[in-house]
């Protein structure tokens, strides 16, 4: 269901998702909601679809602004939500709050390296389906073949990280796309939700047309020649500027802060304003970094925040109640700021520890077949002889590093 709106003044998300509803295609009941209707609280066909699935008990609210196209799926979210007004509500803010916030780096990022526009978050509209328990499916055509990403089965208990086959488990998601992407007229990303009785349910589309794939189309654009003499055979090759991460030097400078601020010399000693501002400049440093470098790694020598450290900094102040407070909320909203510039990264060294939590977008989305995602280790109990290593070699912030995979799956780091 749709609200009266011309097919020019609909976002991408409900504008491909009608037409596939009128070529009969498996699509759920669905409602837009724009912007101006939420700032003007016309909410009857909203009610009328709610009353109508009531039995739900939930439905997915998902992100629909009108610029959204212009940016790489997954860059607003989607939500899970009770079936009734203010449930929607709710998601629609929270979507909102997102992008103003967890959001906002990777926002930055793609208006200054993908020319995306400048956006009003309060413009949001929404759309809103029924929640189907399954399996998450993305569909795509790389070349002259399809490829499916699976993640997020809702119906086993024991889940699995995201893979991607060119075999799909039911021969016919394979058809279906393909007729969806002939009936669209464009190369597109579909996204299906197959549910625990095997039906196969069309909820997003999103055109991918203007998206290249340059090592897809090498056969396009090559000349094969008739040899070729080398000293040195690379198997797998990456190079990135690193930004190096040491969380642990980071707390030790806080607390040694915080400990010149109670027992230091009474002329010399820092003020919580001054503590504040070393988390600042850490923030900034990430923020400038990832605005400088559209695709980077991070070393990661510390990245979690060590325990101890982290306990002894949320506590040092603990006489002075106040700064405490004020300290504490800082750290706290640092580990956002952190966990933000990560996900930024295309590549991660770091120990075995550490993994990527990958949705369906970040693991398979068209936006990661030129790049994607590198997550290089050493084994925990190498840990600190593979610190003392890269320290010893000299590696820094700035440093552009290669990582070559060789016939092994084992990887070679080179500072360049």
């Amino acid at each position: 269901m749709l609200k009266k709106a011309s097919e020019t003044t609909l976002p991408e998300k409900p504008r491909l998702l009608k037409k596939l509803k009128s070529g009969k295609f498996n699509i759920p009941d669905f409602i837009y909601v724009s912007a101006s209707d939420f700032k003007t609280e016309k909410f009857d066909d909203l009610k009328t679809f709610l009353d109508r699935h009531r039995e739900s008990f939930k439905v997915i609210t998902r992100s629909a602004h009108p610029q959204e196209e212009s940016f790489k799926g997954g860059t607003f979210d989607s939500l899970e939500t009770y079936a009734d007004l203010g449930g929607i509500q709710y998601a629609r803010t929270k979507i909102i709050n997102l992008a103003n916030t967890a959001k906002q780096l990777t926002i930055k990022r793609q208006q200054k390296f993908n020319n995306s526009p400048e956006i009003d978050a309060e413009d949001m509209g929404v759309i809103v389906m029924p929640f189907i328990s399954g399996t998450s499916v993305m569909a795509k055509m790389i070349g002259n073949h399809w490829e499916f990403g699976y993640c997020r089965d809702r119906n086993h208990k024991v889940q699995r990280d995201p893979y991607i086959t060119k075999t799909p488990h039911d021969t016919r998601l394979l058809q279906l796309s393909i007729d969806i992407q002939n009936h669209l007229g464009h190369r597109c990303e579909i996204e299906y939700v197959v549910s625990g009785e095997g039906e196969i349910y069309v909820v997003q589309a999103k055109d991918i047309a203007h998206i290249e794939t340059l090592e897809q189309q090498l056969g396009e654009r090559s000349i094969q020649l008739d040899g070729v003499r080398r000293i040195r055979r690379n198997h797998n090759y990456r190079e990135r500027p690193v930004y190096v991460m040491d969380n642990k030097e980071f707390y030790l400078d806080i607390i040694g802060q915080c400990e010149d601020l109670v027992w230091g010399n009474i002329k010399n000693k820092p003020t919580i304003e001054d503590i504040i501002e070393i988390i600042v400049r850490y923030q900034t440093a990430l923020e400038k970094f990832a605005l400088k470098h559209q695709r980077f790694g991070i070393l990661g020598l510390s990245i979690q925040e060590p325990e101890e450290l982290y306990q002894i900094a949320n506590h040092y102040l603990d006489d002075f109640p106040e700064l405490q407070s004020t300290l504490s909320k800082a750290l706290h909203d640092n580990l956002y700021k952190i966990d933000y510039f990560l996900s930024e990264a295309d590549t991660l060294l770091a120990k075995d520890k550490f993994r990527v939590n990958l949705c369906g977008h970040d693991a398979y989305g068209i936006d990661t077949v030129r790049n994607p995602m590198w997550s290089v280790y050493w084994y925990m109990d190498k840990h600190a002889k593979m610190v003392a290593a890269f320290s010893r070699l000299g590696f820094k912030t700035g440093d552009t590093v290669g990582i070559e995979i060789d016939s092994d799956e084992k990887p070679i780091v080179y500072r360049l």
